[in-house]
């Protein structure tokens, strides 16, 4: 079977892409540049079974059709994984909104063109940003499931850098569904949509660590960096999930046939900069005295938060989440061995 990957270069995507090579599938990455998959081949060893197409622009019209023109005849499976994320956007409704529905609409259209007599399953990656409301989510009394959608208005999303964001990943998962109902008489395969909260974990490869961290992953690096003598200006509380198990989802929305037609919502609680910091100093003696306490020491985080119920998804994944301690313990243990090794 051969799985194609938009964005097969990404934080998620690597851990993904790893997955599927020891289950010995083949594997098409989409990437932008030749130079970003020469250095993902080489990260996994020139590996026969990955190979690569380039796309330039993918939100660009029909961006995806060469590819599948090319290679639709061996494409079972496709996983969405690329979306537009753009440090410092301006102008939100053309760098993030339309690119991110229009990459979603493009890539199915081809399938359906190109790909309809071979593609069984689509899976896209979406975001809690796409199921919750961000005006409740510190309000304890609000309850969030798989059913639920950002309330945002493409008006709304175009205020602040963060609803940009949650408005491309809302917007883009609509048009998908929209796009399966529209022609789900003439198309021969499903979907399924992983929505993962915020992915925090160790890089697939640690020398990615030295080019830069992801975003979630920079929350850890923030915290390494802090004085000991602040109490936290900007404080972080939002659900998290550990990346190897966001990877584990995409390959469970790939292969169970329970998960058609599915919203796979991969997160349980929220978590705040407390919770992170009381691991550092409890897991790494030698931080103790140079990093934050925080403003609760040892008590985790004491904001008011709203709650989710993913038992929906819990009972299709089938499998225990990785602890915030493991995943927070084993991206600090990669960050600083690459500092050691840096200086």
């Amino acid at each position: 079977m051969t799985v194609l990957i938009t964005g097969a270069n990404g934080f998620i995507a690597e851990h993904v892409v790893d997955l599927l090579l020891k289950k010995n599938y083949e594997i098409i990455g989409v990437v932008r540049s030749l130079e970003k998959a020469e250095k993902v081949h080489q990260q996994f060893g020139n590996s026969s079974k990955l190979s690569f197409e380039i796309v330039p622009e993918l939100s660009a019209p029909n961006a995806f059709d060469p590819v599948f023109r090319k290679r639709g005849k061996e494409i079972s499976s496709v996983i969405h994984m690329a979306s537009p994320f753009i440090s410092g956007a301006t102008d939100f409704e053309n760098q993030l909104l339309i690119p991110a529905r229009n990459e979603t609409v493009s890539i199915l259209n081809s399938i359906k063109q190109y790909g309809n007599d071979t593609v069984t399953r689509v899976v896209l990656t979406s975001s809690l940003l796409a199921v919750t409301d961000l005006n409740k989510m510190g309000d304890e009394t609000i309850t969030f499931t798989e059913k639920d959608w950002n309330p945002d208005t493409w008006a709304s999303c175009q205020t602040n850098p963060l609803r940009a964001y949650a408005g491309s990943k809302k917007f883009a998962e609509e048009a998908a569904w929209n796009f399966m109902r529209e022609h789900k008489r003439n198309i021969n395969f499903d979907l399924t949509v992983v929505v993962p909260a915020m992915a925090l974990g160790p890089h697939k490869f640690a020398e990615d660590v030295k080019d830069e961290l992801n975003v979630s992953n920079k929350v850890i690096d923030g915290l390494l960096c802090s004085s000991p003598r602040r109490k936290l200006d900007h404080y972080m509380n939002a659900p998290f999930i550990d990346v190897r198990d966001v990877a584990k989802a995409h390959l469970i929305a790939l292969e169970k046939a329970n998960a058609r037609g599915q919203r796979l919502c991969v997160f349980e609680r929220g978590i705040g900069s407390q919770d992170i910091l009381d691991i550092m100093n409890q897991k790494f003696p030698s931080l103790r005295g140079q990093i934050s306490q925080g403003p609760w020491p040892g008590r985790g985080d004491q904001n008011t938060k709203c709650s989710y119920n993913t038992s929906l998804s819990n009972k299709i994944l089938g499998f225990e989440f990785l602890s915030l301690d493991q995943s927070v313990e084993d991206t600090v243990t990669q960050i600083l061995c690459v500092r050691d090794q840096v200086m």
